[in-house]
């Protein structure tokens, strides 16, 4: 049984930095537009055509490793390698939370659609 994924994050110009072992949450929500119709029956939902992806990234990480990833959070836009899809996405840092006692961390990473 795999206990996690390879992930790999990295600034705009940075190096790509591999974390082993992280759990991964992902939500895909599509966007839409709800219409309502006066004198209508009901409304309709309009598809938009569009997908939101959030990662939820956590696992174990040590302090300089931490370091590591706070610069790239840091840095603003980064890079981010869907594990699943096994392609280059330009993600927003939105989140990092980590507990030095227990070397855990969670990251939140939004796609930025280009």
């Amino acid at each position: 049984m795999v206990t996690g994924h390879s992930c790999f994050i990295r600034s705009l110009d940075g190096d790509w930095l591999q974390l082993d072992n992280c759990n991964i949450k992902l939500e895909i929500r599509r966007r839409y537009q709800r219409e309502v119709a006066r004198d209508g029956e009901g409304d309709d939902l309009l598809d938009q055509g569009a997908e939101s992806m959030e990662f939820t990234l956590n696992g174990h990480i040590d302090v300089p490793t931490y370091l590591k990833v706070q610069t790239i959070f840091r840095s603003g836009t980064c890079w981010f390698i869907d594990p699943f899809e096994e392609r280059e996405l330009k993600v927003c840092f939105a989140r990092l939370r980590f507990d030095s006692e227990a070397d855990e961390f969670e990251f939140l990473l939004i796609e930025d659609v280009v």
